[in-house]
């Protein structure tokens, strides 16, 4: 059964930080790419950052360049997002996505990061 289980979200000040998690089982992970993605309210989704298969490339959304990092550990099938600087426009749920090279993939449940002061 394929399963992606986020965590990590929160309630975090503006300049605060926040490390998303999510953890993949019941599929191969690591010939997988994967994706953060994050919805506001009333707003349409967006693609926050992607990570290559093997780890080696990485792409980033304008919104979140130099303030977050987006990694993965194949060993622990987890891929995460390490948000800094946060600010309140970052107010969201996020998503993981995994993608296989070819075919549809899969999404996780999703955890709400709201930053608030």
């Amino acid at each position: 059964q394929v399963q992606l289980v986020e965590s990590g979200g929160g309630l975090v000040q503006p300049g605060g930080s926040l490390r998303l998690s999510c953890a993949a089982s019941g599929f191969t992970f690591s010939s997988f790419s994967l994706r953060w993605y994050r919805q506001a309210p009333g707003k349409e989704r967006e693609l926050v950052a992607s990570i290559s298969s093997d780890g080696r490339r990485t792409i980033y959304a304008d919104s979140v360049k130099g303030r977050f990092t987006i990694s993965r550990d194949n060993a622990k099938n987890t891929v995460y997002l390490q948000m800094n600087s946060l600010k309140p426009e970052d107010t969201a749920v996020y998503n993981c996505l995994a993608l296989p090279s070819l075919g549809e993939g899969y999404w996780g449940q999703g955890t709400q990061v709201t930053v608030s002061s």
